[in-house]
């Protein structure tokens, strides 16, 4: 089956809403009609609208960077899918390393944000991945496993059809550090597999699993050969419009 690229870009706490208007505007013109695969932005919460204005017209995605799973309620600072959609979202990014690493994200809220967000009709980008110390202590396997197995409980077979998945190694995000192809193929086809044995062979073939740990305008195209990989999930390379774009047109190899 072929799968529909999705590069994504997650701007994390970066932009006001100027910067984030001029950089949603000027990447709308760079890559905002880009046919043969997908491409989508994550602004953070305050910027969410007026990025939405800026990429009106285009094909390009909105994504907001986490979400709370009760629709309301006291639950300072948090926000829910009806405030996202409200905003122009589509998509949500559920479990990012530096949810579970700073704010205490864990594989139960991750399942519940999940459920939430399908039920809202957001599409979540659902991310896992281990740490330096997990990988070396050779985890990787059982940590993967267990966090696909987390954020999927309770969902039927067609609910995790809907889903995007996101591998991404800790030790690789943010420190230069990049899992060479096969590595990062290897988890791949590992989650791949996980989705085969929880939902379907179908519902395997179809999901797409990203690839998120330090994606730059050099590693892009090797990385995108991997047969398992469908995608990037970029951090600071997706600040910058000429990087950002040469990741989104990344050369195709015969996959």
């Amino acid at each position: 089956m072929t799968r529909v690229p999705l590069l994504a870009g997650n701007w994390k706490m970066h932009c006001t809403r100027a910067e984030a208007t001029a950089l949603a505007s000027r990447l709308a013109e760079r890559v905002g009609a880009v046919a043969t695969r997908e491409v989508l932005i994550a602004p953070p919460y305050t910027a969410l609208h007026a990025v939405a204005e800026a990429i009106a017209g285009s094909k390009i995605l909105l994504a907001a960077q986490s979400v709370h799973w009760e629709p309301k309620g006291a639950f300072t600072g948090e926000v829910s899918v009806a405030m996202l959609r409200d905003a122009g979202c589509t998509h949500v990014i559920i479990g990012h390393s530096e949810r579970r690493q700073y704010f205490a994200e864990t594989d139960e809220t991750v399942r519940k944000r999940t459920a939430a967000a399908l039920a809202g009709g957001l599409t979540p980008i659902v991310c896992v991945g281990e740490t330096l110390q997990q990988r070396e202590a050779g985890q990787t396997t059982a940590l993967v496993t267990a966090q696909v197995n987390g954020a999927l409980a309770g969902l039927d077979e067609k609910a995790v059809g809907r889903l995007v998945l996101a591998y991404e190694p800790v030790w690789a995000i943010g420190t230069g550090k990049t899992a060479t192809p096969a590595q990062a193929e290897e988890v791949h086809a590992l989650i791949r597999q996980r989705i085969r044995a929880l939902a379907s062979a179908a519902v395997a073939d179809a999901v797409r699993i990203l690839y998120g740990g330090s994606v730059k305008p050099d590693n892009v195209d090797s990385l995108m050969a991997e047969p398992d990989i469908d995608g990037a999930l970029v951090g600071g390379a997706s600040l910058e419009v000429d990087g950002f774009a040469r990741i989104v047109n990344y050369e195709e190899s015969s996959r």
